[in-house]
């Protein structure tokens, strides 16, 4: 009959090894926007859709004089909470799509990076329909909202070159978290913002230390992914800091994340490998709040581009994450 899937590929190891090559290969990882925590691990575990993360705000006022016999006023701390939703996701194959890959030396080594740099560019989407979500606007009666508008920067409404990006118009975006900028250590852009930066040399190539190659603007890590929205000529480039999105991979109560199905009445049979995950990929600070939702089971990509499922918990200056909006 010949070599199948299953004599290549042992779920309990596969998932794993998937698992930590789509980390591997994936930009945001390697770029530090994304973090994955043991935290959001246990989380994506979790039976419930949602998640709630108590946390504390900062302490604020000024301090007091001190004066003898005066009583000092105790102020108080306050605290809020996060969410987050958990993103369930599924992929099957047949053996057709990677009977290619069943030439190689190691058959499941090569099966799981083709697997694994999917789920890398399908985190990738994710991640931008959730940007879509963040600094999106919804009406709320006769008024607009748009929850995160004092971290998005729009010049595309000016004339001629003032409303392009360029170096100073950058640092204008960089600028909207004030002294916290220095957190911003990594932009995703449309591959025609790119092209259009790389033309007037602002692009720099860097390698670091395993010698793997990546570009770089005003020193921060380009990502490149058509995904960035562009509209009548509009591009959207997203800034970042280092753990701006916190990753989970979950493995709730009865969930297979790898399996193997044949079938085979099917001419000489036909093989498939099914990956599932579970996971949660949530901007911190930024909770989820379910207001337009279809199914429990998940969140769709529509619901995380909908502005109206997201609202800000953090401060201003603790979300690490910009919005620029221009031409080219």
């Amino acid at each position: 009959m010949g070599t199948t899937l299953a004599d290549v590929i042992a779920p309990e190891l596969f998932t794993p090894y998937t698992v930590q090559k789509t980390m591997e290969l994936s930009a945001l990882f390697n770029s530090g926007i994304v973090t994955h925590s043991p935290e959001f691990d246990r989380l994506a575990s979790e039976a419930a859709p949602v998640h709630n993360m108590p946390f504390f705000e900062d302490l604020t006022g000024d301090s007091e004089n001190v004066v003898e016999g005066a009583d000092l006023t105790a102020a108080k701390i306050t605290s809020k909470k996060d969410v987050s939703a958990t993103i369930r996701r599924a992929k099957a194959w047949s053996a057709t799509d990677l009977s290619a890959a069943l030439a190689g030396k190691d058959p499941m080594a090569a099966i799981g990076s083709l697997v694994a740099g999917f789920w890398a560019r399908d985190m990738q989407k994710e991640l931008i329909n959730t940007l879509n979500g963040v600094f999106g606007s919804y009406t709320d009666g006769s008024d607009t909202v748009t929850p995160l508008e004092d971290h998005i920067l729009d010049i595309s409404g000016k004339s001629g070159d003032t409303g392009k990006i360029s170096a100073s118009a950058f640092i204008d975006a960089c600028q909207l978290l004030g002294d916290a900028q220095g957190q911003l250590t990594a932009v995703a852009m449309h591959s025609a913002t790119k092209a259009f930066l790389k033309k007037q040399n602002l692009i720099q190539t860097q390698r670091d230390s395993t010698s793997v190659e990546f570009d770089t603007y005003q020193g921060r890590r380009v990502i490149v992914d058509d995904g960035c929205p562009v509209a009548n000529g509009v591009y959207t480039t997203y800034l970042f800091g280092n753990g701006a999105i916190a990753y989970g991979n979950g493995s709730p109560e009865g969930f297979v994340p790898t399996e193997l199905d044949r079938e085979k009445r099917k001419g000489s049979g036909v093989d498939y490998l099914i990956n599932r995950k579970t996971f949660i990929l949530h901007p911190r600070g930024i909770k989820f709040t379910g207001a337009v939702r279809a199914n429990q089971e998940t969140v769709s990509r529509a619901e995380l581009a909908n502005a109206k499922n997201w609202e800000r918990v953090y401060e201003p200056k603790a979300i690490r994450m910009v919005c620029f909006k221009h031409k080219i």
